[in-house]
This record gives structure tokens, sequence and C-alpha cells, in this order.
């Protein structure tokens, strides 16, 4: 009898494969996508969508982390009363000896009631994160049917967080009213996308400065991952060079206080608050927390050269697992109260957190200090150069820009992104823009909007674990940053460094950006250095025009005298209506 013969395995599942792909494409959801016509296929889409992810999940704990640092919405009223008396606890401690907090307590040493708000905002950041990225990685993959996934920027997160607001709000534009800077600035930034303004706004920067924003951002990135706060702390504070080797251990660093000395009297500084335990009295290089971190950064710097999808993730999911035990030197969950409560939280695994203080928390009562419209523009010109540039970068990269340099779905490419900014002001995050890791899955064979779909339903499974991303630490956050700036410094090949009309500009906005902690800072030091270097050339032309058409003037007066002879330059536009000449023939 006859045995019936099965192909192989192997052969069976691609025949699937092959068959469900077949399926789709003649399916109006393949026609939508235009599946057949950009030559691609259901299953590559779903595995390009899927290296994006991986590669970009990063943003979900580090711009979280990075805008708590703020403060969100917490305020000295968050803070606990303090007990007097230092030998009894604020539970125990009697009602006549309680103290009520001043603005010190939102400083370290950081007071328990407003380092859990602080840790609540953080939870709430998380799932406006989650949330914007899913809109608008959806949005730009249905509407203009393009492979790019969008989410909270990084250098923008850092601006908002450390430039705009300040650490726990001490920065000169309160949270609230920094949304508001957002959110407006997401509008006009709508309006010019809607009428095609907005390449045309990117060009007006000065290309020094424009190419080296980028790297400038980097840098800034990669010097907030290399601390301790938002890191792994290999730098560290130094009282006479200002920054050192850092990597001490916990119990080796102590807090620095402002004071002043008056006969013979050492007081602090009115108004002054103490700082974070930053200086190192010891043992460099010792920090537990450090060498994890640092193991974490060459994971992803080894799966970066194998190409390896997902290698900022297998970096991350290394340090935080390992520092999710408790009782090491790296546990994330110390045996304090801030520690316990942070471990229950961790054990629900899944949670559907609903966000409490962050959305819809715009404030119109501060913007019309200067500091607010200073922040407003920006935001808008990072956005402008940055989400442009990501987004006809990818759209080359994929194949999609034409010989007029434009590419199809770019007008709602633009609207997407655009909306997306507006989207997340009102969930309490930063500025959403085009991923330039939207490159992996576009390297895996992504050419449609299916890939920016695929991207949005990890977004929202993503919604169901906040607790997990909400336990991880700062020096498991800290390797990414550094690698981001790696990636993002790389553009400083583009500056011709022969002429120093461009290379100085660039560098003074390259190295003012990380020096000075703001993007800003950067931006209007390399901007007014140009304008210098360049103030005598354009001077020398406008003088020169000017000359030339005083002479030009005298010229036609001369041609206007009787029976005078008409001398007509060859290259200029002069047309005697009366005898009939014209200059083309003349």
């Amino acid at each position: 009898m006859a045995q019936l013969q099965l192909p192989p395995l192997s052969s069976r599942s691609s025949s699937t494969v092959t068959r469900i792909n077949l399926v789709v494409a003649q399916s109006c959801i393949g026609k939508y996508f235009k599946l057949v016509e950009r030559n691609t296929t259901f299953t590559t889409e779903l595995r390009a969508g899927t290296a994006t992810f991986l590669t970009m999940a990063y943003i979900l704990a580090v711009n979280a982390t990075i805008i708590a640092d703020s403060g969100g919405t917490c305020s000295v009223s968050d803070c606990t009363p303090l007990c007097s008396d230092p030998k009894t606890s604020p539970s125990h401690c009697p009602t006549h000896l309680l103290t009520r907090p001043d603005s010190s307590c939102k400083y370290p040493p950081v007071n328990p009631g407003y380092a859990a708000c602080v840790e609540r905002t953080r939870r709430d950041l998380i799932v406006a994160t989650v949330a914007s990225s899913l809109m608008g990685s959806a949005v730009m993959g249905l509407l203009a049917n393009l492979p790019l996934a969008l989410a909270p920027g990084m250098g923008a997160n850092a601006y908002f967080a450390y430039s705009v607001v300040g650490f726990h709000g001490s920065g000169s534009v309160p949270y609230k009213t920094a949304l508001t800077a957002i959110f407006l600035e997401g509008l006009i930034f709508l309006v010019i996308s809607a009428v095609g303004f907005r390449a045309k706004l990117a060009k007006l920067v000065p290309k020094p400065v424009r190419v080296s924003s980028a790297a400038g951002i980097g840098l800034f990135l990669a010097f907030i991952g290399l601390q301790s706060n938002e890191g792994i702390g290999l730098i560290g504070f130094s009282p006479s060079t200002l920054v050192t080797l850092g990597g001490c251990p916990r119990n080796k660093l102590t807090a620095l206080a402002p004071v002043i000395t008056i006969n013979g009297t050492v007081s602090l500084i009115p108004g002054a608050t103490v700082s974070d335990k930053i200086l190192c009295s010891g043992n460099r290089m010792e920090s537990p927390t450090l060498w994890l971190g640092l193991v974490g950064f060459f994971i992803i710097a080894y799966c970066l050269m194998k190409n390896i999808k997902g290698a900022m993730i297998y970096g991350i999911v290394f340090v935080t697992v390992i520092s999710w035990f408790r009782n090491t030197p790296v546990t994330v969950f110390p045996n304090t109260e801030l520690g316990d409560a942070g471990y229950e939280y961790f054990k629900k695994v899944v949670d559907v957190h609903v966000i409490k203080t962050t959305a819809g928390a715009l404030s119109f009562d501060s913007m019309w200090k200067g500091a607010f419209w200073e922040a407003l523009f920006t935001f808008l010109y990072v956005d402008i150069l940055d989400t442009t540039g990501t987004l006809y970068s990818m759209a080359r990269f994929a194949g999609f820009v034409d010989a007029n340099g434009d590419f199809e779905g770019q007008y709602f490419a633009f609207m997407a992104d655009a909306s997306s900014i507006v989207v997340g002001s009102l969930l309490g995050t930063s500025p959403v823009t085009a991923f330039i890791e939207s490159s992996t899955g576009i390297r895996e064979g992504g050419r449609t909007g299916l890939t920016a779909v695929t991207v949005a339903g990890y977004f929202l499974m993503a919604f169901f674990f906040t607790p997990l991303l909400a336990s991880i630490p700062a020096w498991a956050v800290g390797p990414p940053l550094i690698v981001v700036g790696v990636m993002m410094v790389r553009c400083v090949v583009e500056i011709d460094w022969e002429d120093m009309r461009e290379a100085i500009p660039a560098f003074v906005t390259i190295v003012l950006m990380p020096l000075t902690y703001s993007i800003a800072y950067g931006l209007i030091g390399g901007i007014g250095t140009y304008l210098v270097l360049h103030a005598w050339d354009w001077g020398k032309e406008v003088v020169k025009n000017f000359f030339t058409k005083e002479n030009f003037k005298d010229n036609n007066n001369n041609n206007n005298i009787p029976n005078s002879n008409i001398n007509v330059n060859a290259n200029s536009r002069v047309v005697d209506h009366e005898e009939g000449y014209d200059d083309n023939k003349v």
C-alpha cells in the first residue's frame, strides 16, 4: 500500500505563510496598504513592526523617568509634616511637635510624601507615553501609510524636564505651564504643516547649526546617562573641576549645603537648599550599580555590533531583572518605606493604571513670561528640524522620495506627528516625534503603514504592564541614553570643518548643550555665533549692492538727457518705450 509522503515541516510552514500573505494581499486590508504595489508581504510588515518596537520600547521607561524629574504636578502640599524631634518618626510624633515643610522639602533629602507623589507621577507618565505613542503610530500607519513609528522624542523631554521646568520644579516655568507651551507649539506646528510651510522653515536655520544640533542633543543625553540621577553614575561632582570620575557606593556619598560665614558663625544661606548626596568621600568606581549598568551598556553595544534586533531592550531587561531581587547591593527595592511601596506595586505585574494627575494639566497662568515663549519657540524649532529631518531621511531610506524631494503620504505624515504633539501635551508628556529607530523596521523590509500599526499594537499591550515598566531603575536607563548619544553624534560628518565660519558655530552649538544643561542655550549660542561671523561679509554685500543701485540710477538719469547717447549694459534690463528698444534685442 502506498504511503502518503508529507512535505518537510519547513516547507509546510513556508507554504502556510505564503498562503496567508496571498490572502491578505488580495483582501481589502492588503489593497488599502498597497502591499503588492510596494513589493512587500503581510508577514514582512509584522516582522518589521516587531523589530521597530524592540528598538524603541526603551522610551517607555526612559521618557517617564526623565519627565518625572520635573516633579510633575507635585507641590509642597504633597510633603508630609515632619517632627521637630529628630528622635521621633512623624507617624509617632505629638501634634504640637509637627512642623509644616517649606519649599525645601522638594529637594534632597526629598520629603517622603513628595517622593511618593513623584513616583505616582512617573506611573502616570508611563501611561501617557504609551497612549501618545500608540495614537501617533496608528495615525501614521492608517492615514500616511508609512512604516514610521512615533513616540515622545529624546532631547525634547530632557529640555522639558531640566531646562524649562527644572528638577522638581526649580526652573522658570511650572510643569502645567510648560505643557501649555507644548500644546500651543503643537497647534502652530499643525497649522504650519497644513499649509505646507514646514520644510521651508527648517531651511531658514543656518546649516551648521541645523546639523550640529542633533550632535549636541546626543551629547546632552549621554551626559545625563553618565550621571547618577538618571544614569549609571560614572560621572560625579567635584568642588574644584565641577565634574570628575564617580561610581561611589551609596554610603560614601555626602550632601552639600551652601553656607555663609559671618563673624566666625557658619549658617545656611537663606533660601538655599541642601543638595542630593553628590560628593564622593572615597572608594570611586566601587558602586555595584555602576558596574551593573556598564554590563548593560556593553550588552547593547555588542548587540548593535552584530545587528541584533532589540539591542537596547536586551540591555535594559538584563540590568532590570537583576535589580528586582531584594536584599542585594543593586536592588531597586531597598528596605525603606518607598522601596517597600514600590515592591508591593511591582508584585501586581499586570495593572491597568489610570492617569490621575498629568492628563489635562495645562495652565495659562504664567504664559506671559519671557521664559515661556523661549520654551515654546525652542520646542517649535527642535520639532521642525527633528521631525521634518527624520521623516525625510526615513522616506529616503525606504526609497519613497521622488526626484522633486517629495514622497507619497507626506502631507498626512506631517499632520500625524503635529497632531500627536497636541495629544501628548494633553496627556502630560513632551513633544511626540517620528523615531529614527523606524529605520530598523525599514531595514527588515517594512514598506507600508502596517509596520506602524504593528508597533501601535505592541504599545497597546504595554498598557497592562505598568508595574513592570515602573520598576526599571536609573542604572538600566543610563546605557540606552549613552547609546542614543552615539547614534545622534554621527551627523558631525556633514559639517565642513575646514570652513571656520561653519565649524565654529557648529562646535559652539554642540558644546554648549551638555555643558549648560540646556538645548536652548546651545541653539542661541550657535545661531548668534553664525550671525557674528557672517556679519562682515553680509555688510560688504549690502554696501556693494547699495552703490551699484546708486550708479544704476545715475545712468538712468543720464539716459533721460535729450540727444544723449544711450549706452546699454549687456546685463541690464532697460526698455526705451519711446524708441521701442528692448534690452534682449540690444
